[in-house]
């Protein structure tokens, strides 16, 4: 139930990251149609360039409507009862919280968008402090945030440029036997599409046998022939070399 709920807010992140105004679901609802599907539903801008031959529907795998993006939204809404939290950090696992609640993870080279990712996630909670920098690397360690009982997700070092030196020591015994980590959230840049570092840790997923979601971020930023092409071959790829990815590409801007 955890990583679905997160799916859902991907597809609710397409707005958030625009303004903490359009944070709410109900909020996004009020926009004329056109802003709000493309905001809601990313992939819809993109039809207009697909050729007919393709069957869209393989994009729309996972389509959660307003009430499920509610439902979601509700798990990032803190209250007294529902506290998010920043829970801590660590670089070992032994030094990693003992924790009974499912985690999820993200991951993906630096610079890429997870912490800012994170933070749009948490934008209703916004005393939760998740530090943003455009400089690479700026995430050294894992860092863990408590969505109330029902979750945690850990942001985790980026990979590639600027990783600390000791990546692989941290990450993967935290992916290889984390026992409560369910779902794994793989961060592509979708101006460039799979890289050589992004396939390292694809690999590790497939070989540790970890499920994990393809997140295309930062959308905005390509052009739409350029990103339509990145997500057909991404789809083809998970749909050829993968076997524990989940058969749909996510996008947000």
């Amino acid at each position: 139930m955890s990583w679905r709920i997160l799916l859902h807010s991907c597809v609710r992140l397409t707005s958030t990251r625009q303004s903490h105004e359009l944070a709410s679901v109900r909020r996004v609802t009020l926009l004329p149609e056109n802003k709000r599907l493309s905001l809601l539903y990313p992939f819809s801008s993109l039809e207009a360039h697909l050729s007919q031959q393709i069957d869209k529907t393989q994009f729309y795998l996972f389509q959660p409507d307003l009430e499920a993006l509610e439902f979601a939204e509700r798990f990032f809404t803190p209250s007294p009862k529902h506290q998010i939290v920043y829970s801590s950090s660590a670089v070992r696992l032994d030094h990693m919280p003992e924790l009974t609640q499912p985690e999820v993870c993200f991951i993906g080279r630096s610079n890429v968008g997870k912490s800012s990712l994170i933070r749009a996630l948490f934008s209703l909670a916004p005393e939760v402090e998740v530090r943003v920098s455009k400089t690479p690397g700026h995430t050294k360690k894992l860092n863990f945030f408590t969505v109330g009982k029902a979750f945690t997700l850990v942001d985790m070092p980026g990979y590639g440029y600027k990783a600390p030196e000791d990546f692989v020591d941290m990450v993967e015994p935290y992916l290889q036997e984390r026992k409560n980590l369910i779902r794994t959230f793989l961060l592509v840049d979708g101006s460039l599409g799979l890289q050589k570092f992004d396939m390292v840790a694809v690999e590790m997923c497939e070989e540790f046998g970890i499920p994990y979601v393809l997140v295309l971020t930062k959308i905005d930023k390509a052009r739409h022939g350029a990103l339509l092409s990145i997500v057909l071959q991404l789809h083809d790829f998970i749909k050829d070399k993968t076997s524990r990815c989940f058969p749909q590409p996510f996008l947000v801007r």
